[in-house]
């Protein structure tokens, strides 16, 4: 998954940049860095592990730490 992909289905998802963040325990400023665009200074390949996150996400799972209003 690219970085375009991962914020895509993150926005899909409905979840901000923190909530993101609360569950994969990660400071959204990291995941901001994952989806910026590759020739930003800044940017980062999104962690392979988020991304498989992120598609469990998309299938249905939802953790504890999903936002209640969702």
């Amino acid at each position: 998954m690219n970085n375009i992909e991962f914020k895509k289905l993150r926005q899909q998802l409905g979840l901000t940049l923190a909530e993101l963040g609360s569950i994969l325990d990660t400071d959204p400023r990291t995941i901001r860095k994952w989806e910026a665009d590759g020739a930003a200074s800044t940017s980062r390949d999104p962690n392979p592990i988020a991304c498989r996150v992120l598609e469990w996400l998309r299938d249905g799972y939802r953790p504890s730490q999903w936002p209640d209003s969702k």
